[in-house]
């Protein structure tokens, strides 16, 4: 216990210490919205107006993105006259990091004064409405991954020890998102989301076990995220980029190539419908 009490206590200082390094790179200035993009989805922020960029690999402690897909550097700047931190990248349990170390970002979002969090992700469509380029807004999710980034000591100044999390996805963000894809002509799905550990993507019999327990897309992202954002008390809202329709008795191999091509194409509708709830929030 006292060993991971020390490791908890060292994390934590590495979030402080990135945080003030953060903070001078961009002066007093704080921004209430944060969003993290997924693969492929890096440069949807189009009506981003940048005040400062920040390559990962300055930040002190910060992790290293292996992934093609993702920028890595952190923006801020405003849409629609607010603030917004923007991470262009994200980590995952799969590059080998720790569920702490994958949410990293979150924590330094939170110890920025991020109040509002957007998650967004590249994922396969379980559902047969499904069309590669449609985007689903996250309702609800399900952690497959077999990890959790609150295990361990907890910081009672972070969240409480015991976060709930019947409502994770805001009801509010989500009548926004869905006001803002009227507004622009955007058709938004609404499902679920299942989180997987990866890197080998399912198999047509874990893919029928998936629609079975209620998944509507799955992916490889983004649950330890909104879990740690949950324990920091954001407000938060997701969207999944449909990049390929995952079909058990049609399967089709994947690749990462078309996954991120798909995205890249997709990025501005997506960006146009993160726009829009910036504006409402």
């Amino acid at each position: 216990m006292q060993a991971h009490q020390q490791n908890k206590d060292f994390y934590w200082q590495q979030v402080r210490e990135a945080a003030a390094y953060v903070k001078d790179g961009i002066g007093a200035a704080k921004a209430g919205i944060g969003i993290i993009t997924g693969t492929g989805l890096s440069e949807s922020m189009v009506d981003m107006e940048p005040a400062a960029q920040i390559p990962y690999d300055r930040i002190p402690h910060f992790p290293a993105s292996t992934v093609r897909g993702h920028a890595g550097r952190l923006i801020f700047g405003q849409i629609h006259g607010r603030r917004v931190f923007v991470m262009q990248g994200r980590f995952h349990l799969y590059e080998g990091y720790s569920a702490p170390r994958v949410c990293f970002p979150v924590r330094l979002m939170q110890a920025l004064g991020v109040e509002n969090l957007i998650v967004t992700n590249a994922a396969g469509g379980l559902c047969t409405d499904f069309s590669a380029g449609d985007i689903m807004a996250i309702s609800d999710h399900i952690n497959l991954t077999g990890e959790n980034p609150l295990v361990g000591p907890n910081n009672e100044d972070w969240g409480i020890r015991f976060p709930d999390m019947s409502a994770v996805y805001d009801a509010g963000l989500m009548d926004r998102a869905m006001q803002a894809a009227q507004k622009s002509g955007i058709h938004l799905h609404k499902g679920v989301y299942a989180g997987l550990k990866g890197p080998s993507l399912e198999t047509p019999a874990e893919l029928r076990f998936l629609r079975q327990i209620g998944a509507d897309a799955v992916g490889l992202s983004t649950v330890m995220e909104v879990i740690a954002a949950a324990h920091a008390r954001m407000r938060i809202c997701g969207f999944s980029m449909i990049t390929n329709i995952a079909d058990p008795d049609h399967p089709e191999p994947a690749t990462l190539e078309a996954i991120i091509q798909t995205a890249q194409k997709s990025a501005p509708v997506l960006g146009e419908l993160l726009s829009g709830i910036v504006k409402e929030v």
